[in-house]
């Protein structure tokens, strides 16, 4: 049983949400490939649709974006079963993917830059420092900063892990004011909605965070760690501890981020802590 969050609080955290200046916007995999996982561009172009309806708000927008070996599936005739194989498609897909958002954010006009990232950029304080940096120069420049992790060269010992935990260090790294995640889901549930026609939306995640982690994590023997979910409500209750909300939703519901924009019921949100915010300066890894 999950505890509702009041509706005050819930209200008070769209709104903050709605009001943000800088939004780090996450899309997975799934959220950009087909079923034979390949890039799919009728969905790129949809995720660009949603990212301009912010950006004609003069918010800041970051994308942290998976779909790098997506976009290399297909495109080369060649074994991928070793993690050799799987980097060097990553590289492929890379080109492809970023040509690919390059295309369809001209149609508005708009610029991208590319940024790969390991997990050495963000604990070392100097290189941390530097991407940092280099992101507010872009988004003084207007430029869309679309940022990955550096799959071609990232071992075991300097992986990030997955998206969901850069885009989690990002957002708390350049201090933004929401973390949206985009996934094949329409939020956090009490049960893979997948396969339970049963399984509920929780609209709203504060002080009943115990009892929602319990759930996806499997703590009830009924477990829906579907989707890498665990890692996107982990990642979304860090970004709450620095007084900032974070929204699960779905990334073909129409115009989500024009629905977050004006503080509408979507997804999950999770509502921020107070009192957690005296060490956004540090790097992401130390805090």
């Amino acid at each position: 049983m999950v505890e509702p969050v009041p509706d005050a609080e819930v209200t008070a955290a769209r709104q903050l949400g709605a009001d943000a200046d800088r939004v780090v916007v996450k899309a997975g995999t799934n959220s950009l490939t087909d079923e034979e996982s390949n890039l799919d561009m009728e969905k790129l172009d949809k995720l660009v649709d949603d990212l301009e309806a912010l950006l004609e708000r003069d918010k800041g927008v970051i994308l942290v974006s998976s779909g790098a070996i997506g976009a290399g599936t297909g495109r080369i005739d060649q074994p991928t079963g070793t993690v050799e194989e799987s980097q060097a498609l990553s590289t492929v897909g890379q080109s492809h993917l970023m040509h690919r958002y390059t295309e369809s954010f001209a149609r508005y006009d708009r610029k991208v830059a590319q940024l790969l990232l390991t997990q050495h950029d963000l604990e070392n304080p100097e290189r941390f420092t530097n991407f940092r940096n280099t992101v507010e120069t872009l988004l003084e420049w207007d430029v869309v900063p679309i940022i990955n992790e550096n799959d071609a060269v990232a071992t075991a010992e300097i992986r990030i892990g997955d998206n969901d935990m850069l885009s989690t260090s990002t957002a708390i790294g350049v201090e933004a004011d929401l973390l949206v995640t985009l996934t094949d889901v329409g939020g956090v549930y009490t049960g893979n909605p997948k396969t339970d026609d049963d399984a509920e939306l929780i609209e709203a995640v504060g002080e009943n965070y115990d009892s929602v982690e319990e759930i996806v994590a499997g703590g009830t023997g009924e477990g829906v760690g579907f989707g890498g979910i665990e890692t996107k409500v982990a990642g979304a209750r860090d970004v709450s501890e620095y007084g900032v909300p974070a929204i699960i939703a779905k990334s073909t519901e129409p115009n989500v981020l024009e629905k977050i924009a004006t503080a509408k019921s979507v997804g999950t949100i999770f509502v921020p802590i107070n009192g957690v915010t005296d060490n956004r300066t540090e790097t992401p890894s130390k805090l």
